[in-house]
């Protein structure tokens, strides 16, 4: 009964069979790894092989039966990610979470997402179309003559793969998760909606002292937007709020038979007004890479790193798979080449997206450039149905969307689009407390809803390629979100490029895309996109490249791609370590990945370390601080203190200026960090006070102690930051309801913060758990070029997506103690053998 050790879910499974008896469900869930199964749909016979990395190696005769066979283990090992991840792009959740998630259906209904798909899927090339086809039909044949039970969270919520449609996944859902990736990682709009927002109560100077540019940098935006702003009459009058406010649908849960559809419902409400909040901004949704030369390393060849930071979930985001076929003809008689590819696959699309071949390798960060423009519609007060262009009054198009609402009637909701694109007023309420929407609304320009987008057709390509020049033609076809890629071959080459499409922004453009512009000055309007040949690369002649979403371009770099990169802690930290070893090899990758020293924490300890208080506790707290040099250890009181204060000072300061309802609704969501650093340095008495920062410093010191020590006792010598700061992968729904959340999410200790190497982000504005690492190294990964089969990677849960099995979380220990294990093309052994073998 090993199984009931690993994960005590007797509350599920109870809720589940109520006396059906719990072990007989518990194995018939668990997946089929050994063996023969016949399938409909194989053309030959497919080798699904795992080996004791619990790596999955599929191996088929064709690239058909590969693309196939990928979709049955992906819907075998994750049915329900790929039906929760399809519900949120299609806009479905409310029919499973009923008016909990009423607002991001909206909005998902608002962009398009699934119209923009099929739209971009009818533009895919034949063969990238068959290969969609093909894995769509796999994940459709497992669940035609499903050899397992359905996981827990379908017996649960009384939903099926696939819902009202008839197939769990399509072709166009695979273009769609693309787009959900492109808008997790590609976005700024929610930068510039806090800009405009914030400044109604600053004036300009005082926003780009908030939000400052780039380190070194003037703002991109010459223009006066808050005197812009108010003249345009944007604003909502104060008066107005609690009126306009009663006219915001209800989303409240309403009730429902159950108690734990109760807490689901309730748990998704929170989850949905968060995935409101965070829509449209990269803000930390960042990632290391760095490639190193063989003039650097101890074997003569590159060696390759990354560490992509996403949202950690339960499961991962990610699969770990290789993929192996001949080369072939699709359907139209267009060669496809051999596939040779293992890494990280994500569940919903056929390839590797991460990873090597035999004889290359590569890495993605987020490069962040401003693809995303938000435009002020006015209205046209004689017809509201009209809105101001270049050329005078335009009709919006419009259509309409039903919602299906669990336990409620259908919502109908009436989306309209202008000629940048969707209206994003329609969908947010933020634009409701913000905005006077008789008068003005906001549509969203971003480039990866355009239909020529062929994303997907770059990842198959790169499945095939041989050498860093082969990989880089392959991401000639990348469209969206901007990556930037370090690539490495066994000849020894190593580059990086920035890949994916930058628009371009007209000369007299005073805004530039960092806040909303006026959608009826064509001036505005984006000019074209920057070639291909064009985009930022590095071709390695230091001996090594790094990039950890910083600025990336040189000083002399003629084209504008954002002010909005990441501070260049990381950065600086990953270019000080590897500049520190004259020869690298695999442990030197293992130690930087390790890193938890805090550049960010060294630029603005000095002022805490000179705080004068009288509180109780503050003396044995300067004592702990003794000897921090911003080294963010688990183990130790300090990084604790630190970070308690920072977010009390920068609390303390802000608030006042911007309102607490304003200052709510961006905390945690913006990084206000470069602007603490400002006011703190040149002792800003107008946003420190009369008696200056080091009062402010002092009174934030003490409602921290007051805060910690209500929290974790009183001596300081036995706090913890691990205790605050446990890296958690929260499932969903299940996360959201804790009497579920301790057996459904995976939780570890960590270290670090948001600014170190090994980064351990948090959300300080969260009231639960404002310290939780929630945002972190998705995966690690190093590529050795000397003898790819010696590479190595590590995530922080498991490959099954089953909560019963032990695979579900066995890597979460050797991903919090930075290990990893072999990533291979050809293992020597095999932990698990099975045959899919075509059904007659």
């Amino acid at each position: 009964m090993g199984w009931m050790k690993h994960t005590a879910v007797g509350v599920v499974v109870a809720a589940l069979l109520a006396g059906a008896g719990a072990a007989v469900y518990v194995q018939s869930a668990m997946p089929t790894l050994d063996g023969r199964l016949p399938v409909v749909g194989l053309h030959s016979p497919v080798e699904v092989l795992r080996d004791t990395a619990d790596v999955t190696h599929i191996r088929a005769q064709s690239p058909q039966d590969a693309w196939f066979a990928l979709g049955w283990v992906h819907a075998q090992e994750r049915t329900w990610q790929l039906e929760f991840n399809r519900r949120v792009m299609h806009g479905t959740l409310s029919e499973v979470f009923g008016p909990a998630t009423l607002d991001t259906d909206k909005l998902m209904r608002a962009l398009d997402i699934r119209g923009t798909a099929r739209r971009q899927y009818q533009g895919l090339p034949p063969y990238a179309q068959e290969a969609l086809q093909r894995y769509s039909a796999g994940i459709a044949a497992y669940h035609r003559n499903r050899p397992n039970a359905l996981s827990p969270e379908f017996h649960v919520l009384g939903v099926r793969p696939g819902g009202a449609d008839s197939e769990p996944w399509s072709p166009e859902d695979s273009v769609g998760w693309a787009l959900m990736m492109a808008l997790d990682l590609g976005g700024n709009w929610g930068n510039e909606f806090a800009r405009l927002s914030m400044a109604q109560t600053l004036d300009t100077d005082r926003l780009w002292q908030l939000m400052p540019p780039y380190p070194g940098e003037p703002p991109a935006a010459t223009a006066d937007l808050a005197a812009l702003y108010r003249s345009l009459g944007v604003y909502r009058a104060a008066a107005d709020k609690s009126a306009n406010a009663a006219a915001v649908p209800n989303t409240a849960v309403a009730p429902a038979a159950g108690w734990l559809t109760r807490q689901v419902a309730q748990g998704m409400q929170a989850w949905a007004q968060d995935v409101a909040a965070q829509a449209g901004t990269n803000e930390g949704k960042g990632s290391n890479n760095w490639v190193v030369a063989g003039s650097r390393t101890r074997s003569g060849k590159p060696l390759l790193a990354n560490d992509p930071h996403l949202g950690l979930s339960a499961p991962a985001i990610w699969y770990f798979a290789g993929l192996q076929a001949p080369a072939g003809k699709a359907a139209d008689g267009t060669h496809v080449g051999a596939i040779d590819a293992v890494g990280a696959t994500l569940p919903g699309l056929p390839f590797v997206v991460l990873g090597r071949t035999p004889t290359v390798a590569w890495g993605f960060t987020n490069t962040g450039p401003d693809v995303q423009d938000l435009y002020l519609e006015q209205i046209n007060p004689a017809n509201p149905a009209e809105y101001r262009t270049p050329d005078g009054w335009a009709a919006f198009e419009q259509r309409t969307e039903t919602i299906r609402v669990k336990g409620q009637p259908d919502t109908v909701v009436t989306l309209r689009r202008t000629r940048h694109g969707p209206v994003l007023s329609d969908a947010q309420k933020s634009h409701t407390d913000v905005l006077d929407l008789s008068r003005h609304v906001i549509a969203l320009r971003w480039s990866a809803l355009d239909a020529d987008n062929q994303t997907v057709l770059a990842g198959l390509q790169t499945n095939q390629a041989r050498t860093v020049d082969e990989l880089f033609q392959a991401f000639a076809h990348y469209h969206s979100p901007m990556q930037s890629v370090v690539a490495a071959d066994v000849q020894g080459r190593i580059r990086m490029k920035a890949v994916g499409r930058v628009p371009l922004r007209h000369a007299d453009n005073d805004i530039r895309g960092v806040a909303p512009s006026p959608g009826w000055d064509a001036r505005y309007d984006w000019q074209g996109w920057l070639a291909y040949a064009d985009t930022p690369e590095d071709d390695g002649s230091k001996g090594w490249i790094a990039t950890a979403n910083q600025r990336i371009t040189a000083p002399d770099y003629p084209h504008y791609l954002t002010q909005d990169w990441a501070l260049p802690y990381r950065y600086d930290r990953i270019a000080e370590r590897l500049e520190a070893t004259p020869l690298h090899d695999h442990q030197s990758m293992r130690d930087l990945h390790a890193d938890i020293t805090s550049l960010a924490a060294r630029r603005l300890l000095p002022h805490l370390q000179r705080t004068a208080s009288d509180h109780p506790l503050a003396a044995a707290a300067q004592a702990q601080l003794q000897g921090f040099d911003g080294v963010m250890d688990a183990q130790r009181a300090a990084p604790l203190i630190f970070a308690a204060w920072v977010d009390e000072l920068t609390r303390g300061l802000i608030v006042p200026k911007v309102g607490e309802a304003r200052f709510k609704a961006t905390y945690g969501k913006r990084d206000y960090r470069a602007g603490l650093e400002g006011m703190l340095e040149r002792n800003d008495v107008w946003w420190c006070g009369e008696q200056g920062c080091g009062a402010a410093s002092s009174a934030a010191l003490a409602r921290a102690l007051d805060r910690l020590q209500a929290a974790y006792g009183s001596d300081p010598a036995a706090w913890r930051w691990g205790d605050a700061h446990p890296a958690r992968s929260v499932h969903r729904p299940f996360g959201n309801v804790p009497a579920l959340a301790r057996h459904f999410d995976v939780n570890v200790p960590s270290h670090g913060d948001s600014y170190t190497v090994n980064v351990g982000q948090y959300n300080p504005g969260e009231a639960s758990g404002p310290f939780v690492n929630r945002h972190a190294a998705s995966l690690r990964a190093v590529y050795d070029l000397a003898d790819p089969e010696q590479s190595r990677f590590i995530y922080q849960t498991g490959q099954s997506g089953l909560v019963f099995s032990p695979r579900y979380r066995d890597m979460a220990r050797t991903w919090a103690d930075t290990g990893y294990r072999p990533l291979q093309r050809e293992p020597r052994f095999w932990s698990h053998e099975l045959l899919l073998q075509p059904a007659r």
